[in-house]
């Protein structure tokens, strides 16, 4: 059954495989000429249209809009399902695989599908840290999304593009794209929710300006920092439910379990993304050491449910040893660093890094000798290899750190030689070479 092009071409080609004319096929209903505009693409038939060619081409109204039957797309869906579980709850490279298995399936037949397990694909190459990649693709999906927004929502890959930029130290970027995101949750009056927990998550790690700090203040006032409850176990089950139907040949059933899987780790998903956002508020400047110790308190709690949290358990530690540091606890301070230490060691990154500063100014203030932390902070730091350990932002905020710690223990060479290194961090990296598309590129 002819299938290729759009819903002109799967009407032509069923009229002509039939031996019909086009008076033939709008009989006493339509018009010829009104055949006509629909096979040339000049008009879209109304379902009820869509209904009246389907039963004289004898093929289905699914088949005749979307150039698939219904059985292919139920099946497309699980797919899409199973690809979106495999994201969240198992192997990002085996999750990239099974959306491309799809887009490969579905070519251009059906447009809206394809686009979602396009948009699939570039999510699971972020989480790989392939994220050159993951931006061309997520820039020529939004150019899609503005042209046909029917397919794809351009709000949700703003956001992940914004992320995805500031994870690669393109501030400036991320910057226009998060504001770009911020004025349409604005113009809708969104902030709870999924993608509202995403965009303030953005915000906030970027050490936003005023109004990026007041939405993410907006999202945890609505939202506050909900409890982390794992469903791991739940998830599992649902969707070794589901692919048990699928194999059965109930796909219905299959979509319903996989639906249900996906539906119980949006909680812990959205209650994660507000631990985030709490975790970069509490280090913020001009947030109150009180407030600032309430809410790092509450990611510290969120991140320890989770054995995939560990390293931001650690994170979260560190910003509190700073808290207590504001409040004038060095003692305190000192030994949330050495706990974040002990959970993440040997784990490379800017976290640890940024511990070991914490604990060389606990022992800058209690006047005891700093110099192996700053020398471990700076072996840290100078073995980083690109921002999947972190955005070269929190590169730069650490090595200007280790600048200061060297001024304060009057270690002037050391001093320099770090705030050069903080500059050459502060610049974008490598990680976007090849980008082609133009907007990766724009200032």
């Amino acid at each position: 059954m002819p299938s290729q092009g759009t819903i002109g071409d799967r009407v032509r080609g069923l009229r002509l495989s039939r031996r019909m004319s086009q008076a033939q096929l709008a009989g006493p209903d339509l018009s010829d000429s009104y055949v006509s505009l629909i096979e040339s693409g000049k008009r879209t038939p109304t379902p009820v249209v869509a209904r009246l060619l389907a039963e004289r081409l004898g093929c289905t109204t699914e088949f005749l809009l979307h150039g698939i039957e219904p059985r292919q797309r139920i099946d497309t869906e699980l797919g899409l399902r199973h690809a979106e579980l495999e994201l969240r709850h198992g192997d990002p490279v085996v999750a990239a695989e099974r959306f491309d298995e799809i887009v490969k399936a579905v070519g251009e037949e059906n447009a809206m599908l394809a686009a979602q397990a396009r948009l699939g694909r570039a999510r699971a190459l972020e989480e790989q840290g392939r994220l050159g990649q993951a931006v061309e693709a997520m820039e020529r999906l939004r150019a899609e999304a503005e042209a046909h927004p029917e397919r794809l929502a351009d709000l949700p890959l703003t956001i992940a593009l914004s992320r995805c930029y500031q994870r690669a130290g393109d501030r400036l970027r991320a910057r226009d794209l998060g504001l770009s995101a911020l004025r349409q949750m604005t113009r809708l009056s969104v902030d709870q929710g999924e993608l509202a927990a995403d965009l303030a998550a953005t915000l906030i790690e970027m050490g936003g300006e005023a109004e990026e700090i007041e939405f993410a203040r907006r999202v945890l006032a609505a939202s506050g920092t909900p409890e982390v409850v794992d469903r791991s176990a739940e998830i599992r089950t649902l969707w070794e439910a589901s692919k048990t139907a699928a194999a059965g040949e109930d796909s219905a059933l299959a979509v319903r379990l996989a639906d249900d899987a996906i539906a119980a780790g949006r909680p812990v998903r959205i209650a994660l993304q507000l631990a985030r956002t709490a975790m970069h508020w509490a280090q913020l400047d001009a947030c109150p050491v009180e407030e600032a110790e309430r809410h790092v308190t509450a990611a510290e709690k969120a991140f320890s449910v989770l054995s995939g949290t560990v390293h931001e358990l650690g994170e979260s530690r560190v910003i509190h040893g700073r808290v207590r540091l504001r409040a004038g606890d060095p003692a305190s301070a000192g030994e949330l660093a050495a706990s974040a230490l002990e959970l993440l060691e040997g784990a490379p990154g800017t976290v640890p890094a940024q511990a070991h500063l914490v604990l060389a100014r606990v022992a800058i203030e209690q006047r005891a000798d700093a110099s192996e932390h700053l020398r471990t902070a700076r072996e840290l730091l100078t073995a980083l290899n690109g921002p999947i350990f972190g955005s070269d932002r929190q590169a730069a905020r650490s090595w200007r750190e280790l600048g200061d710690l060297y001024g304060r223990v009057g270690a002037r060479a050391d001093q320099t030689a770090a705030y050069r290194k903080a500059l050459e961090a502060a610049g974008v990296r490598s990680v976007l070479a090849g980008v082609t598309a133009n907007a990766a590129v724009s200032r």
